[in-house]
């Protein structure tokens, strides 16, 4: 990723309904959800919701994929992992010691398997 792309990105996020509906997607992965329902659940007015999905979808942090009259909105979380990735580039100054409890941090949901010897 260039650092235009990562500001770019994080730019998009650094406003609160764009934030909270980012989130819930990654929650609703790999379904995805209507345009019109995250409004709703997000509590927003549909062309506000509209306007933030188009600032998200710029940045690359979602994607649409037209199904009949509903536009199903989806987290990338190939761009997600790309912009994380950039972020922890040289964690540490290469010492993997230091950034061990950062990358354990970010894996909460999917703790690796325990040694079959541990």
């Amino acid at each position: 990723m260039e650092s235009n792309d990562v500001i770019g990105a994080l730019a998009s996020l650094a406003q609160q309904t764009r934030l909270d509906t980012f989130r819930l997607l990654v929650t609703r992965e790999p379904e995805g959800v209507a345009a019109g329902e995250l409004a709703r659940l997000i509590d927003v007015p549909q062309n506000t919701m509209s306007a933030h999905l188009a600032i998200l979808s710029r940045a690359g942090l979602v994607t649409g994929e037209r199904h009949s009259r509903s536009i199903i909105y989806r987290a990338n979380l190939d761009r997600l992992r790309d912009l994380m990735l950039f972020l922890i580039k040289d964690c540490c100054g290469g010492r993997s010691e230091l950034c061990a409890p950062l990358i354990a941090d970010l894996n909460p949901c999917c703790p690796p398997a325990e040694s079959a010897h541990g």
